[in-house]
């Protein structure tokens, strides 16, 4: 028995990397799925490593920041595979650049396929499950990058960050109707991010002497939780996953706050007393790097 038998799942950008763990992790449990996919060559390779471990999947080639296409890959699950109880929403691209160097298709690329990528498809998936009467998990997926801020991804981290806010907006908008939403931020070695994650690691000291903590694949039981049932009552929150860890990041939150004794506050004044902000929370008044603050990094497993 798996804990998705008898569902089915999409999975965006399926073809390699996360998506493909993803995919095949959710037809491990026994969903069938969709994998979608614009490389038609690296979908059809995905979709035959299912059936041949005797699972069912079927691909849906097209981008699925394209309107036609988000409702398409739906479409696929409800005709083909008779449907839909997940989205996974994984496709993405990384287009690195300082913003004064950054070009203008640079930018815009990157937050059609984040942001559009994860509107269409799951604008098609909710409205197909509010229609029907039916449940359904959607799986987004963030970053560190967004959430923490990181140098040289403006265009990358603005994407991953609204992500994040839709994901938490979302699951409000539709937690009546029985649907979840949440979102992922993972850390992982793929063609997006060997240059930082490099060659094989091993995990903690004591753990199986195989195991490699940044491969992509340990990614994907955390995903198949979420869509599934066992993960109804978790809705509109974000989580860390790598390795053996799964995080729960809490929303920004107010620290401290200054008033004015219900008068209108002056430039003047402010310039006097806002540095009792900083004081009060020990926060730099200068940019911080915040993936300084990551739990888990290449530097706690070199």
């Amino acid at each position: 028995m798996g804990l998705l038998d008898g569902k089915v799942a999409i999975v965006t950008g399926a073809g390699r990397g996360l998506g493909r763990g993803e995919a095949l992790e959710l037809a491990r449990e026994g969903a069938a799925v969709v994998v979608g996919e614009v490389d038609r060559a690296a979908g059809e390779a995905v979709v035959e490593e299912i059936t041949a471990a005797g699972g069912t999947a079927v691909l849906h080639v097209g981008d699925c920041s394209e309107i036609e296409h988000g409702q398409g890959i739906v479409r696929t699950a409800v005709e083909q595979l008779g449907r839909l109880d997940a989205l996974v929403n994984n496709a993405g691209i990384l287009r690195d650049r300082t913003l004064a160097k950054m070009t203008p298709e640079e930018w815009d690329a990157v937050i059609k396929v984040h942001l559009r990528g994860h509107y269409a498809p799951t604008h098609a998936a909710v409205n197909h499950w509010r229609d029907t009467g039916s449940s359904g998990h959607v799986v987004c997926t963030a970053s560190t990058s967004g959430i923490l801020g990181n140098f040289g991804q403006s265009n990358y981290g603005a994407a991953k960050a609204g992500i994040a806010a839709f994901a938490q907006i979302v699951a409000q908008e539709n937690w009546k109707h029985g649907i979840t939403v949440n979102a992922i931020c993972p850390a992982a070695r793929t063609r997006m991010t060997e240059g930082a994650y490099g060659e094989r690691i091993s995990g903690p000291a004591g753990g199986e002497p195989d195991f490699d903590f940044w491969h992509p694949d340990n990614v994907a039981p955390f995903v198949a939780f979420l869509c599934s049932d066992a993960s109804s009552a978790i809705s509109g929150k974000v989580f860390g996953v790598q390795g053996d860890a799964v995080e729960l990041y809490r929303p920004f939150t107010s620290e401290a706050a200054i008033e004015n004794g219900g008068t209108r506050w002056t430039a003047e004044r402010l310039a006097e007393r806002v540095g009792e902000l900083f004081d009060t929370t020990g926060m730099p008044l200068a940019p911080e790097n915040g993936m300084a603050r990551l739990r888990y990094s290449m530097t706690q497993r070199s």
